[in-house]
Formats: structure tokens, C-alpha cells, sequence
């Protein structure tokens, strides 16, 4: 075993336990949500915020710190596929601290103020429909991680370009606004 297979490793296992628990609980509190369990649903959302900054964060760091170290000493940052999963990690990065955290913040104090409000669970539901397109990006890095397209791959890149179309749409399109009106 080497260096290169160590940090390989605490590479993947950083970036299973933030993809792989957020998707988790994002599912749990999708399907809290369309079940109409309010406090199930706030219950998901609050662990999903504890565990936002405790675990979350520094393993998307950490995914990222080793990431980088492969590609400094091993790997290089020229390639297509480490500049797409670049990309797509800067555009999850930014949708936490633009989106999720700033409106997690107006939840607690909403709750705090007035409670479980409809108002609230719209905040939530937010959420929910950008963590959507936020898991789709998350996916597609792992997607491009495994397979490492080129600019030859044009058929993968169609596929991986209709994923994110698809998280767009899963977002912001139709079913997305109507589930909110239902509410």
C-alpha cells in the first residue's frame, strides 16, 4: 500500500459519509413531508442542521483537502473530470452557504419566535426542493470521479448533462411548485 492509496481511501470515506448521510436524510425528510408528519418532518430538518456544521462541512472539506493533495502530487488539476468535479463542488459549496444556511437561520428564528408556522414549513420545503438539485450535483461528481470523462465522451457527457437538467427540474419544475401548493 502506498500514500497515493491512503488519502485515495480517506478521500472516498469522507465524501461517502457527507453524500451518503445527507442523501439520507434529505430522502427521510422528503418522506416526512409527503406524508404530512410536520414534526417528523421539522425533526429530520433540525438533524439535518445539527449536523450540518459538525459533520457535514468538515467532511466535504476534508473530501476536498484529500482531493486536492491527489491532485497536486499524483494526478494533476488538467484533466476534465477533476475540473468538472471541482466545479461541482464549488456550486454545492455555494448553494449551502447562499441557500441552505441562511434560510435554516430564518426557520430557527421563526420557530423560535412564532413557532411552527406555515410560513416555516415553506422555508423548509425550500430546502428540500433545492437539496434536490444540490444531491444531483453531489451525484453527478460522483458520477464524473468514477468514470473521469474526457472531452472525447460525448455521449457520457449528454447523459451527465440531462442528470443535471433532471435535478433542475426536480427543483424548480412543475411537481416542485405544485407539491409546495399542496401545503
Amino acid at each position: 500500500m502506498d500514500w497515493y492509496a491512503l488519502i485515495k481511501l480517506a478521500h472516498i470515506i469522507c465524501a461517502v459519509v457527507w453524500v451518503g448521510g445527507g442523501f439520507a436524510l434529505m430522502l427521510a425528510a422528503i418522506r416526512a413531508d409527503n406524508a404530512g408528519d410536520i414534526a417528523g418532518t421539522l425533526q429530520v430538518m433540525r438533524t439535518i442542521g445539527q449536523l450540518g456544521n459538525r459533520l457535514f462541512m468538515p467532511m466535504s472539506m476534508l473530501t476536498l483537502l484529500f482531493g486536492l493533495i491527489m491532485c497536486w502530487f499524483w494526478v494533476g488539476f488538467g484533466d476534465l473530470w477533476i475540473v468538472l468535479a471541482l466545479i461541482g463542488f464549488a456550486v454545492s459549496a455555494g448553494i449551502g452557504s447562499a441557500v441552505f444556511k441562511p434560510t435554516a437561520d430564518r426557520m430557527n428564528a421563526s420557530i423560535a419566535k412564532d413557532g411552527v408556522t406555515p410560513a416555516v414549513m415553506d422555508e423548509g420545503r425550500k430546502i428540500l426542493r433545492i437539496a434536490r438539485l444540490d444531491y444531483t450535483i453531489m451525484l453527478l461528481v460522483v458520477v464524473d470521479m468514477v468514470l473521469k470523462p474526457t472531452g472525447d465522451d460525448c455521449a457520457l457527457l449528454a447523459v451527465m448533462g440531462l442528470m443535471l437538467l433532471a435535478g433542475i427540474v426536480a427543483a424548480f419544475g412543475t411537481g416542485a411548485r405544485s407539491a409546495a401548493a399542496q401545503a
